[in-house]
């Protein structure tokens, strides 16, 4: 049997335990069998293949750790134990019987290595992975499966260490553990991993369609922009929540900026991915633009008083929707207040509760069958679209008032009082208007809150934690949605006297300014 030349170690490694370097040690001295128990010959100077996985993907529950980060923290152990060995990044794949051919080839042509089975062994303890490797005729040889019992996979170590279990640094190399710590990586993977707000693959819902997102940004940026930019300070500017960079990509353009650092942070790694690209493809007039996935609620991004700008765009509503309500709008706003420099400015454009919120009004709806709502959980996009597009405005309302209180946890008053008659708050009222079109992501949505603030909340708050509020600061209504998208098949009535009621205000613009 021809000697082995690579040892073929597939895994994301985003910690590096004792036990693995001990086996892998192992087998590159020959004490190793296959798990047939044939003895693994190994031919002088063979190496260790790392090959990442999932190397473009990171800052989520399942990749915490960036690929670079990864490849040095290996280079370092191998270093310190003597591992004569080779890194390869390979892309994220979504699940595929092909996943095995897939590290295979980006690890050939990244090192210029023939990994044929004739020369390379795989060292892996994951069943379905290994199998994969199995069907194309290489040797497995068992990595923590070689003991009984046996060690703490590494996946299992991560979780200890997130969650701070005694024990859990005595596991991992020590070159590893003195790497992690010096980056911080450890505070850095606990803060991914327990982040409230995002699903486990980056994204704040796992129903989200973020082609139907990112349309829309990049369709309202010049109105977004052109409703901010007379109040942008220039210097450094954050556009905190920035989606795929589409409020950025206008404010590279303005001549007053071109000496100016633009930020885009996004909590979602799907549109910061996006928003990377579109620079790299050379979206952005102004050279100095940068993206981060980060979010501010877990530690502040910037240091103090260093931000001119900070933006935020139809963010607020995300943050009080999927975090701890109003308490956490207070947290956003003493983490922007600490980075705005004197005389910045912080500038907000969002949805609005109504003033009065708590008023009862009659929502009358076309449609005098409410129906009964269907349970749609796990539905993809397409099909929650076309079961919405056949309802009526009332069957519509029954709906919302199943999905949005048990996505949301808030609260849907509806009273029938007469056929095509819903007697509600205003507010609940407001949230169901706002939300009904957003068909393709109902699911989404329903986790969102509309409604949370009104203006005389959101002017207390920011001026509780030190920011003076500018003239144009205030409610507005947006008669376009009035128009075209609340009055389609609804109206508002007083329950007494059953006049009109003028629709409320829906959205606010503050400019919120640290004083000098």
């Amino acid at each position: 049997m021809t000697a082995i030349s690579h040892v073929l170690f597939p895994g994301r490694h985003h910690l590096v335990t004792a036990f693995q370097v001990e086996r892998l040690r192992e087998i590159l001295d020959g004490g190793a069998t296959d798990e047939r128990g044939t003895a693994v010959e190994m031919a002088d100077g063979a190496t260790i293949v790392w090959a990442i996985t999932s190397a473009t993907h990171s800052g989520t529950r399942r990749n915490p750790v960036p690929a670079n980060r990864r490849e040095a923290m290996i280079e370092a152990v191998s270093d310190v134990a003597g591992l004569v060995s080779l890194v390869a990044p390979v892309p994220d794949v979504p699940e595929s019987p092909r996943f095995a051919t897939t590290v295979l080839r980006s690890a050939s042509l990244t090192l210029g290595v023939e990994l044929d089975p004739a020369s390379t062994v795989v060292a892996c303890s994951t069943p379905a992975v290994a199998a994969l490797y199995r069907e194309q005729g290489y040797r497995i040889v068992p990595v923590e499966d070689a003991r009984d019992p046996q060690p703490g996979l590494p996946w299992h170590v991560l979780e200890l260490a997130v969650r701070d279990e005694p024990g859990w640094r005595a596991l991992v190399h020590p070159a590893a553990l003195r790497y992690l710590e010096r980056y911080d990586l450890i505070d850095h993977i606990r803060t991914t991993h327990t982040d409230p707000t995002v699903s486990a693959d980056g994204d704040l819902t796992e129903t989200r369609d973020y082609a139907v997102y990112t349309k829309a940004f990049d369709e309202g940026s010049d109105r977004k922009w052109e409703q901010v930019a007379p109040y942008v300070v220039p210097g450094r500017i954050v556009d905190l929540g920035c989606a795929a960079g589409g409020l950025l990509e206008r404010a590279s353009r303005d001549p007053r900026l071109f000496d100016s650092d633009l930020f885009g942070v996004d909590v979602s790694r799907a549109l910061v991915a996006e928003a990377e690209h579109r620079r790299d493809q050379g979206a952005f007039a102004n050279p100095n633009v940068f993206f981060a996935q980060r979010n501010l609620l877990h530690a502040p991004v910037f240091p103090e008083r260093s931000v001119h700008t900070t933006v935020t765009i139809a963010l607020t509503h995300e943050i009080s929707s999927y975090g701890d309500g109003v308490a956490d709008l207070r947290l956003l706003a003493e983490r922007i207040f600490a980075q705005t420099a004197p005389g910045g400015v912080w500038i907000n454009s969002d949805v609005l509760g109504p003033a009065d919120g708590e008023r009862l009004v009659d929502l009358v709806l076309d449609g005098e069958d409410p129906g009964a709502a269907v349970d749609m959980t796990g539905w993809d996009s397409d099909r929650v679209e076309a079961h919405l597009a056949t309802l009526t405005p009332s069957q519509t309302l029954t709906q919302f008032a199943a999905d949005f209180p048990a996505l949301s946890c808030a609260r849907c008053q509806v009273e029938r009082v007469a056929p095509g008659v819903a007697r509600m708050p205003l507010r609940d009222a407001m949230e169901f208007l706002t939300t009904r079109d957003y068909r393709r992501n109902w699911l989404s949505e329903c986790h969102e809150r509309f409604t949370t603030m009104e203006w005389s909340d959101w002017a207390r708050l920011l001026e509780g934690v030190g920011f003076e509020i500018e003239p144009a600061s205030g409610p507005w209504r947006n008669d376009w949605l009035v128009a075209n998208r609340f009055t389609v098949g609804a109206a508002l009535r007083d329950p007494v006297t059953g006049e009109a009621v003028d629709w409320p205000d829906t959205h606010v613009l503050f400019v919120a300014r640290r004083p000098v």
